[in-house]
């Protein structure tokens, strides 16, 4: 119904500076209907008493973020003399708007803030759109409502934008759901390309294959395309370059390649951007063309990369181990209460647990080495036990199996385990180095057992010496 009003008054006198803006961005009035632009009045009650009149109250306006409470008491229209863009979720329902005002007030661009039907951290604009295009192979990620629109308008139907945030990681997942191949395409100033430079490892977390539209003359998308025309976007569009080649562009232009010290530079910064590249070939195919470039060795090149790959993988594990640390500490567990004694102990339980459940296959072979005697806390120990009887009665070893031993309160404390361990990447060698953390961990135990024995076992020895004397 908002969304309604909102167009209704951008196509009525009060929406002539409406209007005017959307045709100076030289929007179609098709392209205006199709993504419903509308345009909220400069009074502050006109969308509170449009609705009042169609029988909502200020509760649910309130509630749906198109109005707030005053001082008085009486609500108010959120959005004022603002051109307005509704956020359409992927059913076709309004979930919430993006407001421009047309002004000098602040701030430049108003989002509703987050309701029960909106996270603008999970959504994208114009992916309701976008997902039916090319089918499913692509998606053009661009900085903002203007950006993406003018782009369906010029025939690129597969662009989205992010909702006035940097690119978050639950977004790209979205997009990998309709597409493997995500173009970034950003505007050319400094502060887009640092917001390219920050979206391409999210990308890259969620399994998409990333290309960087690089726009020379300083221009964005939209002005681009409205200079030269769709043909001549496109044809740049296709010849994109990948997130590496952008990244090694860049590093390049930082350095003067006339000195040595320069040359330097650019390698070092090179071998960190391909140390990152997960794929083999890949890796080696650049670790060539770099050896070319600057006539180093391909071998030494590739020495580097590995070398630096080897220091960032320990890096990442230590920091990912701690992170979950952190999270854990003090957290009350009525499950397993002896984890905040023993934290360290109790991260390398769950952390080879998650590896049985999500490598079940290694199951036994992870048994061979680890005995549930060796774990510390007695509910970790338990989970442990289980998953082995699962693997050596050739049962399915997961949470399937679990949930038929263990209660409700403790399957939910292994879901959140789980959980919180689901963005950590480890391989067998870690689960080597958590296994050697937990004989540390439990020699410790002993020593502490031990050292609270003492005082008790000279006790005893002095009550028997008085009874002797006796």
């Amino acid at each position: 119904e908002t969304a309604r009003y909102y167009y209704s008054v951008l196509n009525s006198d009060a929406g002539a500076d409406g209007r005017g803006y959307l045709q100076k961005r030289a929007l179609k009035p098709e392209t205006v209907r199709r993504f419903g632009l509308g345009f909220s009045p400069p009074g502050r009650f006109a969308l509170v008493d449009y609705l009042a009149g169609k029988g909502f109250t200020q509760e649910e306006m309130i509630m749906a973020n198109v109005a707030f409470k005053s001082r008085s008491g009486r609500a108010v229209d959120r959005f004022f003399s603002r051109v307005m863009f509704p956020i359409i979720d992927l059913r076709g329902n309004v979930a919430a708007f993006g407001g421009r005002t047309l002004g000098s007030g602040e701030p430049k661009y108003l989002n509703t803030s987050e309701t029960p039907v909106f996270n603008k951290g999970s959504m994208l604009f114009a992916l309701n759109f976008a997902k039916k295009s090319n089918g499913g192979r692509r998606l053009i990620l661009c900085e903002g409502y203007m950006d993406a629109i003018s782009m369906h308008q010029a025939g690129f139907t597969d662009a989205v934008a992010t909702l006035g945030t940097a690119l978050t990681p639950s977004q790209a997942r979205l997009m990998s759901k309709y597409a493997k191949e995500v173009v970034v395409s950003y505007d050319s100033d400094e502060a887009g390309q640092k917001a390219a430079s920050r979206a391409i490892p999210i990308l890259r977390e969620a399994g998409l294959s990333v290309k960087v539209l690089t726009i020379s003359g300083g221009k964005d998308p939209d002005e681009y395309i409205k200079t030269y025309g769709p043909a001549k976007f496109k044809q740049m569009l296709n010849a994109s370059g990948n997130d590496v080649e952008y990244r090694l562009g860049k590093a390049k232009l930082k350095y003067d390649a006339g000195s040595a010290q320069g040359r330097v530079g650019y390698l070092n910064e090179a071998v960190a951007v391909l140390a990152g590249v997960d794929n083999a070939m890949e890796r080696e195919i650049y670790a060539g063309k770099l050896a070319a470039e600057t006539g180093i060795k391909t071998e030494t090149v590739m020495a580097q990369v590995n070398k630096h790959g080897r220091i960032d993988s320990k890096k990442e594990r230590k920091k990912e181990f701690k992170a979950f640390r952190v999270k854990s500490a003090g957290l009350k567990d009525r499950v397993n209460p002896e984890k905040s004694r023993y934290l360290r102990a109790a991260g390398a339980e769950e952390a080879i647990i998650a590896y049985i459940i999500k490598y079940p296959e290694n199951a036994k072979e992870i048994g061979g080495m680890l005995t549930p005697g060796q774990f510390v806390t007695q509910f970790d120990r338990r989970v442990y036990q289980a998953l082995m009887q699962l693997a050596e009665n050739g049962l399915p070893v997961g949470i399937t199996g679990l949930a038929e031993m263990f209660s409700q309160d403790e399957m939910s404390s292994v879901a959140r385990m789980l959980q919180n361990l689901s963005g950590i990447s480890y391989n067998e060698s870690d689960v080597r180095k958590y296994i050697e953390i937990l004989n540390e961990e439990h020699e410790k135990k002993k020593l502490l057992a031990a050292d609270a024995a003492q005082p008790r076992e000279i006790k005893n020895y002095l009550d028997e010496l008085r009874r002797q004397k006796k």
